[in-house]
């Protein structure tokens, strides 16, 4: 068996800075999740030469078949006969990035690699998809127990255009994914570019995810997911859209250069990516939310509202900026606070963990030196619900359910338990998700566990139709390079047999 090339890049959870981070005046909070796509690539002379299969397992009848042609130096990627649906996003990061490796390595060098044959995988960790059906047809309830014993990486049983999705950007994780990996397999950056976040080679892949992003969508988006995607959890502020005016566009493109502007030396490429992680001993918590509605093109009407009464959105958008700042900032402290005194900083977690926020900071006994730490908690607390107020009265001046009704009563009921940070509706909001901040102590009793807590709220809950994810945020950073013998279930997902 030929050996492969794997690489994988992480979902996304945007917790602070939704609509804000599409303007590169404000940013965003960004953090990664455990949750992950696999490329695996290997030359596969069965395929045929020029010839590449892609292959996405989970889903019915998701196989593509390209040829590519190479005349006079351009690249050219076309379905095969044989394919039935297409996919603009596999066909895209397959044309830019063959045709970038061309520009870097030559065309003899790239006609070489596809000579042997090229057969490609592509698989998502289970939480990118509703797992719902899944769970029922094993008559197990929507527990994190349950979801653990779900195979990896299981088929959904359904055409991709019919699968649920959870809003984790999987349409960015899975870019970023390919297009690494298909810089790595043609040997266009080196092979250690993923070892560090501000090598050439990862500015490089995050430029161009970047770009096959926003060619597949259509448009220049704000670029968050595949930021995190990259680079894995961070403070994000956008990149000037100017920077791909001259690339977008399917056919105008052909035969141009991509490499001037994809390029880790082109200055205009001016994002910021600031180090960012949720605290010690914090746990992330996510949940599919199902209404029964259609959530309508929220940034859209935003973005009207936007431009209609632009001192109404200034004043507010300003306002909002300081506090997601603000929030960001009480989390980073909180990890400082953790370096600075590991053994109070961990009783105080394992304190407040057992009481509603409320009531954090009202013991006149608590310890001198808890004080500071519990404080910092019912700070980042207060804080990410006045975020919340003002993301619903952004709603109100849009006329945009960006916190439905729904999800707000879901939200506060969540929010008073005790050992409960904070939390929200990501991103854009709607009726999708929401997220959570909770405490997750050491060695906590049965009586104390947030987790739990949380989980049998949602299993409770009869307004709405509440389905937790097993995320955590990502400690392994953005795309990374992987073993395919180590990721449990991915040998048997893509179909590779041991010899």
């Amino acid at each position: 068996m030929a050996s492969a090339t794997v690489v994988s890049a992480p979902g996304k959870v945007l917790i602070a800075g939704g609509y804000l981070v599409l303007d590169p005046k404000y940013s965003g909070t960004v953090v990664s999740t455990s949750s992950r796509f696999y490329t695996v690539i290997r030359d596969d002379s069965s395929c045929g030469a020029s010839r590449i299969r892609v292959r996405s397992p989970q889903f019915v009848g998701a196989a593509w078949d390209y040829v590519v042609k190479t005349e006079g130096g351009v690249v050219d990627i076309e379905g095969a006969e044989t394919n039935a649906t297409k996919n603009k996003f596999v066909h895209l990061a397959l044309q830019k990035t063959i045709a970038l490796a061309a520009e870097i390595s030559g065309i003899e060098s790239v006609n070489k690699t596809l000579s042997k044959g090229i057969d490609i995988s592509i698989v998502g960790d289970n939480d990118f998809y509703s797992q719902r059906e899944k769970l029922a047809s094993l008559g197990l309830p929507r527990t994190l127990d349950s979801l653990s014993q779900i195979s990896p990486f299981a088929p959904t049983g359904a055409p991709l255009s019919q699968v649920h999705k959870t809003g984790l950007g999987s349409s960015a994780s899975l870019i970023t994914s390919l297009v690494s990996a298909l810089l790595l397999h043609f040997s266009s950056i080196p092979a250690a570019s993923l070892e560090s976040n501000d090598s050439k080679g990862r500015l490089l892949a995050h430029n161009l995810a970047q770009y096959v992003h926003c060619l597949a969508q259509g448009k220049v988006g704000s670029g968050f997911d595949v930021s995190a995607a990259v680079f894995g959890s961070h403070l994000y502020t956008r990149f000037n859209p100017s920077v791909l005016h001259g690339l977008m566009g399917d056919d105008a493109t052909k035969g141009q250069a991509l490499l001037p502007i994809l390029g880790a030396g082109n200055k205009a490429w001016d994002y910021r990516v600031q180090p960012f992680k949720l605290p010690p001993l914090t746990r992330i918590m996510l949940a599919d939310v199902d209404a029964g509605s259609d959530t309508p093109s929220l940034v859209g009407k935003v973005l009207k509202w936007r431009s209609e009464k632009p001192e109404e959105a200034l004043a507010l958008w300003t306002s909002l900026d300081k506090l997601n700042a603000r929030l960001a900032q009480t989390l980073a402290d909180l990890s400082k606070l953790y370096e600075d005194d590991k053994e109070n900083y961990t009783t105080a977690v394992k304190y407040i963990a057992s009481l509603q926020p409320i009531q954090w900071i009202a013991n006149p006994l608590q310890p001198e030196e808890e004080r500071p730490i519990i404080s910092k908690f019912f700070e980042a607390h207060q804080i990410s619900q006045a975020v919340r107020a003002k993301m619903r009265e952004m709603g109100d001046l849009s006329g945009v359910p960006i916190e439905p009704k729904e999800q707000t009563r879901l939200l506060d009921a969540c929010v008073s338990l005790a050992g409960i940070i904070g939390g929200g509706v990501p991103g854009a909001g709607g009726y999708d998700a929401i997220w959570l901040l909770v405490c997750d102590p050491v060695d906590a009793s049965p009586d104390i566990r947030p987790l739990e807590r949380v989980e049998h709220e949602w299993s409770e809950y009869t307004e709405l139709d509440v389905s937790p994810l097993s995320v955590v945020e990502s400690l392994e950073g953005g795309a990374r390079v992987e073993d395919l013998d180590a990721i449990p279930g991915l040998k048997h997902a893509v179909g590779v047999v041991s010899e």
